[in-house]
């Protein structure tokens, strides 16, 4: 496949994931996979001595790359995201894909 394509990631907070796919999907994005993930941080909680992991998904989405800088700036710009979604994306070139119709 010769079109430029880019993998969008999209970590939010769990819960945030299914919302975060409506919004690209209503944008033009045609899929995505979801990814159960635990965050690191040096605010982590602990109680009674447990350290308490924060719990994250991560979307995938393989899209054009005109599209995902397109939803990447969309996301940006959507104070919902920032909130509690805590919304940190990012794009990797993809430079090779098999079995996309």
């Amino acid at each position: 496949m010769n079109t430029k394509m880019k993998a969008l990631y999209i970590i939010v907070t769990a819960g945030f994931a299914e919302t975060m796919v409506e919004f690209i999907r209503s944008r033009g994005a045609t899929g995505a996979t979801i990814f159960n993930a635990r965050g690191s941080n040096p605010l982590q909680k602990t109680i009674l001595g447990i350290s308490i992991d924060i719990e994250k998904e991560i979307v995938l989405s393989l899209i054009e790359s005109e599209l995902a800088d397109k939803i990447l700036e969309e996301i940006k710009q959507n104070p919902d995201f920032k909130s509690e979604a805590r919304a940190i994306c990012f794009t990797l070139p993809v430079e090779k894909t098999v079995g996309l119709s």
